[in-house]
């Protein structure tokens, strides 16, 4: 489980996208969108583009999404996912089986 304080726009969300076996998924040519909705929501909270992380090549299967303002402005705990569009158009949704878990920690002041 991943976490942030709310009205924080950094550390960036960094993600490893690995296949089924365990190897990391090939971006190149790729686009990669972010999603992230509270866990009692239907309505997503984050809808945006994710970029390769700038510290890793593309090849590796890192992402990075970084926060805009107001991304993390309401604490609580949310589903995160990272959607792939293939050069070829096929779509990957990212982890496969249950979505990750997010939490806004609210702030003390």
């Amino acid at each position: 489980m991943d976490w942030i304080k709310q009205g924080d726009t950094r550390p960036y969300l960094r993600k490893r996208l690995l296949d089924g076996e365990g190897a990391a998924v090939d971006l190149t040519g790729a686009t990669v969108r972010f999603h992230m909705r509270g866990v009692d929501e239907t309505v997503a909270k984050v809808d945006d583009f994710a970029v390769p992380d700038a510290d890793q090549v593309t090849n590796e299967g890192w992402v990075e999404y970084r926060w805009a303002t107001g991304d993390t402005d309401t604490a609580g705990r949310y589903y995160t996912e990272w959607e792939v569009t293939y050069s070829d158009g096929t779509v990957q949704t990212f982890p496969t089986a249950a979505p990750d878990v997010l939490t806004i920690e609210g702030e003390l002041a």
